[in-house]
């Protein structure tokens, strides 16, 4: 059983369950916001990833962390008053560092924080911690894509 999401997400991006790695908000401030996701012990990828020894995919540790940036993006338009005429959409992964498995049962806590934004780019820093210790770090970039505006 997972926790019930924050309507603020939903509101700010478009993604949903069940492809909506973040729960709620835990705190912002411009330029950084940390969320929270609690994954839940019979999550359905845990029986194909590994059955016998269940890790959750990198790949979606990384979205997580993605989701967050482009939530970081679309609250400081929001802060600006700026009217957000597409979609933060990931344009680039750096180099992205896993730490330790993660695995049922965990609360993830993402951490991103924009490093510099350049023109129509956001450059950023995402770590998930899992009980206060490092699981993930990767570099990532974004941009607003009208492209995807229903």
């Amino acid at each position: 059983m997972s926790m019930p999401i924050d309507p603020l997400i939903t509101e700010l991006i478009p993604h949903r369950p069940p492809f909506l790695w973040i729960d709620r908000i835990i705190s912002y401030e411009e330029g950084t916001m940390v969320t929270e996701k609690v994954i839940p012990k019979d999550l359905e990828i845990f029986q194909g990833h590994y059955p016998d020894h269940p890790i959750l995919p990198g790949v979606i540790l990384c979205e997580a962390l993605f989701q967050t940036g482009a939530l970081l993006i679309a609250r400081m338009l929001q802060d600006e008053q700026k009217t957000q005429h597409g979609i933060p959409v990931l344009t680039r992964i750096g180099v992205a560092r896993f730490k330790r498995p993660v695995g049922p049962g965990s609360t993830l806590q993402m951490q991103v924080h924009l490093k510099e934004k350049v023109a129509g780019s956001w450059f950023m820093k995402g770590i998930l911690r899992v009980k206060e210790k490092i699981a993930v770090q990767v570099d990532f970039s974004c941009t607003i894509s009208s492209a995807l505006q229903p």
